[in-house]
């Protein structure tokens, strides 16, 4: 019990950490998609904020491959990341007309098989960069409590 409850005192700490790594990378985005524009490959904004993010100090990893299991058999590389920032937010560069659902769902899978917290949904074709900007929660509380409700009950 008492590692639970020191769990639970570290949350806030790690939250604000997420949040300040959130921050930083929407900031990076946002001098990215001004210096570049819409209109280029996603990999091309892949490298430009990874430079970005570097020369903000923050430690970015590119293209994680990362394993999956299914019921104890593992599945090899089952899914790549674009990127995780400082160990804490996993970030996936969109360079599409509009954020699809199926991008939230598969950055929450992300997110839970990476028993990460947060991610950040960038998608650099909106003329804005703040329109495509989307937060992402894993929140396996919530999902518990929803999937426990009977169906219709919405």
């Amino acid at each position: 019990m008492a590692s639970a409850t020191s769990e639970l005192a570290r949350l806030p700490d790690r939250m604000a950490s997420e949040d300040a790594c959130a921050t930083r990378i929407i900031g990076a985005a946002i001098e990215v998609h001004r210096y570049l524009g819409p209109g280029l490959l996603e990999s091309a904004y892949e490298r430009a904020l990874h430079h970005e993010l570097q020369l903000r100090g923050a430690r970015a990893l590119r293209q994680i491959q990362l394993p999956a299991m299914y019921k104890g058999v593992e599945l090899g590389d089952a899914y790549r990341v674009d990127m995780l920032v400082d160990g804490l937010v996993v970030v996936e560069i969109k360079a599409v007309d509009r954020a699809a659902t199926i991008h939230q769902v598969q950055v929450l899978t992300y997110l839970r098989l990476m028993q990460k917290r947060l991610g950040l949904i960038l998608n650099f074709h909106e003329r804005l960069m703040r329109d495509g900007i989307i937060r992402v929660i894993n929140d396996p509380d919530r999902a518990a409590s929803e999937a426990s409700r009977p169906a219709g009950d919405d």
